[in-house]
């Protein structure tokens, strides 16, 4: 289980004290909130124009159509009253005088305004459901595209992670719910207007007071609204934790290791754990704002109900008619709603754009793998390569352990190099800096001799062709899994299947239902087929075949290959090749013996290279490791 809970700590704010601090208060909290403001409008924008327009049109008409209500109920309140004054006076009246009267006319407005009011929030709706999607695809596309060009090291940094989940969990309806929040603050304000306008005359210190008696309260909200977007960021690993258990109790791949192991009451207990050290602290926020908020509101209810009597006491002595009862109690409880909805609108607005500085924060970074001369080197294509290695020292961005010490080597066209060397010597490093996944800490690696830093990455990238020891598993259809190895080809379908003809593969297509077109994996599909991990295995090495690469890298593309299908993937690399040259990563020793050069690492350090047979006869690190390999093959039970 996990230690107890540390101590709940959030951004403290002082609350202003004088008319000095109150404006520094007021500039520190509107500082970025317009700017914020109107980067969602401009996501909205890129993502459609016309549903901006729409939404200003709307958010028009609804600040107009309550005022439009108000003064319609109050003539009809007013016209009954004069009939019902009449009929006190002896007159009597029919139908056909009621259908001749401006009650009528009067009930049918208000019907006409009853039927657009329905049809525009209806429209409203739409609007926001359709803006709302498109808003999502817009940034989920830019967090997607971003990631492209971010270096692998970033994926290394905790830190990163804090962004992506949170950029990720902002990509959603946030951005819309704000505009709307923001459009329907704009219609409070026209409707305030209106129904101070309506209250200039009867009451014109209402709106003062009602306003005055709200500052407290709204203080209050964004003070909390700041606390709470404080507390949450630094308690962004907790969310992390509890997503991490929640998503191990039900992943698929783990299911039957949890289920042997009787890990689920365990992975719940954590989730426990750490939602009970999260919850603790916003609890203690949420109370403490509403305490706040019920003792405002109260202050408030009170103003109101001296105002309705003020009014009443009018209509009493005659000073109001009843319409106007109604128009006036309804202008001061649209103005204590509209004020209050102000409030707390403009406080989720705030907090919201505050959230959305998660998604700028990730947008902002900036990858450091790029050229590092202004125009970069184009790598020549469909030719052999030299490669070479020169005092390169390595380590993880954020640890002081070095992983590579002081390598240097280098590599001949057409040669193919063999990497050998226990867990955790630094192979698949090695291969990371190769490709210019990373650079180097110190040193330099040179590509035809040039350094790599000098040419354009996405067209070095294109150079290698790897397959991974955590090679890709797509849930698309098996000719798709080869296809991805080089989607600027035009993906004939004799080229996928004679890549899968050269890694084996070929008879894994012929097992399956739909061939070449079978949906693989079950994410998307109930009777996509779940391959082995040696057929996924192969799949992975005709993606490699398939690509057009000039530099093929295999980092143990055959562990989950028996070994004489792994002897038969090793042939025909060797077969297909030509003049590329190869590196590749096996722990099965045998398969380095058709290598024309062996790197032999240990704890980051280059110690041995040359030949099979020359490292046999120096009798060092290899041979004791290829001796030891072949003597357990050999022994008798």
């Amino acid at each position: 289980m996990m230690g107890p809970p540390p101590q709940y700590q959030y951004e403290k704010i002082k609350p202003p004290r004088s008319p000095k601090d109150l404006f520094r208060f007021l500039r520190e909290l509107l500082g970025g909130f317009f700017g914020r403001l109107l980067y969602i409008f401009r996501l909205v924008w890129e993502s459609g124009p016309l549903f901006l327009f729409l939404m200003s049109f709307v958010a028009l008409f609804n600040g107009l159509m309550p005022i439009w209500g108000s003064l319609l109920s109050q003539r009809i309140l007013n016209e009954l009253q004069n009939v019902i004054t009449e009929q006190a006076g002896g007159k009597v009246f029919d139908l056909a005088m009621f259908l001749g009267s401006m009650v009528l006319s009067l009930l049918i407005y208000f019907f006409m305004y009853k039927i657009l009011n329905k049809v525009v929030n209806l429209l409203s709706h739409a609007v926001n459901r359709i803006a709302g999607e498109r808003v999502v695809r817009h940034v989920r596309i830019r967090i997607m595209k971003k990631a492209q060009t971010l270096d692998l090291a970033s994926f290394d940094l905790p830190a990163f992670y804090e962004k992506l989940e949170n950029a990720n969990r902002e990509a959603g309806n946030r951005p819309i719910t704000i505009l709307n929040s923001a459009f329907g603050v704009i219609s409070t304000l026209i409707s305030l207007v209106g129904y101070i306008i309506i209250l200039a005359r009867p009451l014109p210190l209402a709106t003062v007071i009602i306003i005055a008696t709200a500052i407290p309260s709204t203080i209050v909200n964004f003070v909390y609204r700041r606390k709470t977007f404080s507390y949450m960021r630094m308690r962004s690993s907790d969310r992390r934790q509890m997503n991490y258990f929640s998503e191990l109790a039900v992943n698929k791949d783990l299911a039957k290791e949890i289920r042997i192991y009787d890990l689920g009451d365990e992975l719940v207990d954590r989730y426990q754990t750490v939602f009970d050290r999260y919850y603790t602290g916003l609890k203690r926020l949420i109370v403490k704002e509403n305490v706040w908020q019920v003792v405002f509101a109260v202050i408030s209810a009170v103003v109101n109900c001296v105002f309705f009597a003020y009014i009443a006491y009018g209509v009493f002595q005659g000073q109001y008619r009843i319409g106007d009862y109604s128009l006036y109690t309804g202008a001061l409880t649209s103005i204590a709603t509209g004020v209050t909805t102000l409030i707390t609108t403009s406080a989720t607005i705030y907090e919201g754009t505050l959230f959305i500085d998660n998604l700028l924060s990730f947008l902002r970074e900036k990858p450091t793998v790029v050229p590092r001369v202004q125009t970069p080197e184009i790598p020549k294509r469909g030719c052999a390569h030299t490669l070479e290695l020169r005092h390169v020292s390595f380590a993880y961005p954020g640890t002081d352990r070095p992983v590579l010490s002081d390598v240097s080597f280098s590599l001949r066209p057409g040669e193919t190099v063999a990497l050998v060397g226990l867990n955790g010597a630094g192979k698949t490093t090695l291969i990371k800096l190769l490709t210019r996944l990373y650079d180097p800490t110190e040193g330099e690696i040179l590509l035809d001799g040039k350094d790599l830093r000098d040419y354009d990455v996405t067209e070095l990238h294109h150079l290698f062709g790897l397959i991974f020891q955590d090679f890709g598993k797509y849930a698309v259809s098996f000719s798709d899994n080869i296809r991805f190895g080089d989607l600027k080809r035009q993906g004939e379908h004799d080229d996928v299947v004679r890549a899968a003809k050269q890694a084996g593969a070929d008879g894994v297509a012929e097992e399956l239902p739909n061939g070449y077109d079978t949906q693989l994996m079950r994410y998307f599909d109930r009777n996509g087929i779940e391959l082995s991990g040696g057929q996924w295995q192969k799949l992975s090495v005709a993606r490699a075949f398939y690509s057009d690469a000039d530099i093929l890298i295999l980092d143990e593309p055959t562990a989950s290959l028996d070994p004489l299908a792994e002897q038969e993937i090793f042939r025909r690399f060797d077969e297909l090749r030509g003049d590329k040259t190869t590196i590749f990563v096996s722990h099965r020793l045998s398969s380095a013996t058709i290598a024309s050069k062996i790197l032999v690492l240990e704890n980051g350090r280059l110690i041995e290279e040359g030949t099979h047979r020359e490292l046999m006869e120096k009798d060092g690190k290899y041979a004791l490791l290829f001796n030891t390999q072949a003597k357990r093959y050999l022994e008798k039970p």
